[in-house]
């Protein structure tokens, strides 16, 4: 579907509802979704949507995934109230994959830190490059 605008001009476009309906969900009903911080462009997290959560954060605002070893709706940061603020959500060039745009509130990682990339390949090792963010609404459950 989204193929068809690989050579469309600026402001070109199709119809949500029909975009949606032919998204390459993989076996499981489920397409991966990159989570970045809107304003410096960090990479926070990778997740997964299925077809209710991507509603329902289209229609909310804020980000809802799909916890695979849960099986059921994750609506990020329920708990510990690191919420992410969507503020622009995009397909990639064939559809299988959407980046949210957000403003996370708090660690997006459960571990407290800001992003869940903060294990680095410095040489033959692997270091942890950033710390928890020391805030009290972090319960350990993004």
């Amino acid at each position: 579907m989204l193929t068809r605008l690989e050579d469309a001009p600026i402001g070109a476009g199709l119809p949500l509802s029909e975009v949606l309906a032919e998204l390459p969900f993989d076996r499981q009903g489920l397409i991966a979704a990159v989570a970045q911080q809107f304003d410096t462009r960090e990479l926070l997290m990778l997740a997964w949507m299925n077809r209710t959560a991507i509603d329902e954060t289209l229609a909310s605002g804020f980000a809802c995934y799909w916890s695979r070893s849960r099986q059921t709706l994750w609506r990020k940061g329920e708990t510990s109230g690191c919420r992410q603020r969507v503020v622009e959500t995009r397909f990639d060039c064939d559809g299988d994959a959407i980046l949210l745009l957000v403003d996370q509130l708090g660690g997006a990682c459960h571990t407290g830190r800001s992003s869940c990339f903060y294990n680095a390949v410095k040489g033959d090792r692997i270091e942890v490059i950033c710390a928890p963010i020391p805030l009290p609404i972090h319960q350990n459950q993004t």
